[in-house]
């Protein structure tokens, strides 16, 4: 499995409508696309620091089966990042590549029932 990280950052005041434009358009094409390895995605968000420069991070994590499948979603230039015009404009600065990480183990835990 591998995860394909990547991060952006926006203004407080376009955080909303990047986020809304990841759930209802952009990570839905995702999962629309011919490629059978992609297996869905997380999107963190993390408001400003009160101390901090005003910005509001976005990390998008892709899951694919194997570095293959990053290959046949991304092309052969697969660490660049795939952003489209609609996120550009609301983006205030982005990472020109993603990372990829092999998981070496993942581990769920049950609620408590308390």
């Amino acid at each position: 499995m591998i995860d394909r990280i990547w991060h952006g950052w926006t203004t407080p005041a376009n955080a909303n409508e990047y986020e809304r434009l990841l759930r209802e358009e952009i990570l839905p094409s995702f999962a629309d696309a011919d490629n059978e390895g992609y297996r869905g995605a997380r999107l963190l968000r993390r408001e400003p620091d009160a101390d901090g420069d005003g910005e509001v991070e976005f990390v998008t994590i892709l899951r694919f089966d194997s570095i293959e499948s990053v290959k046949q979603f991304a092309g052969e230039a697969h660490r660049e990042a795939h952003v489209p015009d609609a996120a550009r404009e609301v983006l205030k600065r982005y990472e020109d590549c993603a990372r990829h990480y092999e998981v070496r183990e993942e581990r769920e835990y049950p609620a408590d029932d308390a």
